[in-house]
């Protein structure tokens, strides 16, 4: 019998990717999405316009338990991957109410859902390294402390522990996949891989003469998003439900991410790149570094992209893209 995967925030980086790869699998896909993405499709799905015909979409919102309750009452699915956040962190700061609201409630709303509607559905919860925080240990595992320093983080950590609270009161297959920062080339604009890649092909192709970023010294475990979807699905085939830290348990600075895109179009960063301390955040988290030795023994997961691939592979796709847009204006 063909299972069924529901996935929120299936338009996203890590939705589109784990769509791909659940299809490959056979599963029948399902994804919810803003009810706005269908008013825009060529802006807001572009992640997934080359599946759209091969998932079922249906509009609803974290914010409105009923629109979820009815969803999971349709679809029935045999595992549910939870990916829909307000999960960029700067904004979090400026908009501290609608990161906690969508985030903690949202999570709420899923795993209520869940257990009236649909009780032996598997969930995976999106959980994140900066939950972690001001670190109390290098590298963080799945026993090390949180010390979110940010209202993301400290959303996800309140969304952690109320799965692991469903788990044990109402016996809900729950996981929380604890993962460090993943790329890719359908990373936001947003996010600092992404906003350094990108303007390496702007300023390759003249479009730009300066890139602004803030800490340069922060340290990141960074790895490629497609391998970590990998790792959700895997989470949900083990006989018991348990929380696992995804990560290459690597660090790279912001700086080594910008001097090798640089390299990679041929240019000399320390030309273009200019420090904005407005970028700063306003409690910065110096150092994540995750050990994934559990997951690799549990699950056989192992990261297969390189640090210095994956931003080969941001950079090119970048160019690529520009150059194309740039032929057809």
């Amino acid at each position: 019998m063909q299972r069924k995967a529901l996935i929120t925030g299936i338009d996203g980086q890590d939705g589109s990717y784990l769509a791909e790869f659940l299809l490959e699998k056979g599963y029948k896909v399902y994804g919810i999405i803003r009810r706005v993405a269908l008013e825009d499709v060529e802006h807001h799905l572009w992640r997934i316009k080359h599946i759209l015909d091969k998932i079922t979409l249906y509009p609803g919102s974290l914010e409105s338990y009923a629109s979820l309750f009815n969803i999971f009452g349709k679809v029935k699915p045999d595992e549910c991957y939870h990916l829909a956040a307000q999960s960029f962190v700067s904004y979090s700061f400026e908009d501290e109410f609608s990161t906690i609201n969508t985030n903690i409630n949202g999570t709420h709303y899923v795993l209520s859902a869940i257990k009236e509607n649909t009780p032996k559905c598997k969930l995976y919860f999106a959980a994140s390294s900066e939950m972690f925080g001001k670190v109390k240990e290098t590298p963080q595992n799945e026993s090390t402390p949180f010390h979110p320093r940010s209202p993301y983080g400290v959303s996800k950590a309140a969304g952690f522990f109320l799965t692991q609270n469903y788990r044990e009161a109402y016996n809900l297959f729950a996981c929380s996949g604890i993962c460090f920062n993943h790329e890719s080339p359908r990373r936001g604009f947003e996010f600092v891989t992404r906003k350094i890649s990108s303007a390496v092909a702007k300023i390759k192709l003249g479009q730009a003469k300066e890139l602004r970023l803030g800490n340069l010294e922060a340290m990141r475990d960074w790895g490629f998003a497609g391998d970590y979807v990998k790792g959700m699905w895997l989470m949900l085939q083990e006989n018991k439900p348990d929380d696992y830290v995804i990560a290459t348990g690597e660090t790279h600075s912001v700086k080594e991410f910008v001097e090798l895109a640089f390299k990679r179009a041929q240019l000399d960063w320390k030309k273009y790149v200019v420090i904005d301390k407005d970028l700063y955040r306003p409690a910065e988290v110096s150092i994540l570094k995750g050990d994934f030795s559990k997951a690799k023994k549990k699950l056989g997961w192992v990261p297969n992209i390189k640090f210095e691939d994956l931003v080969k592979i941001m950079v090119d796709s970048d160019i690529a893209n520009m150059q194309k847009i740039s032929r057809t204006q």
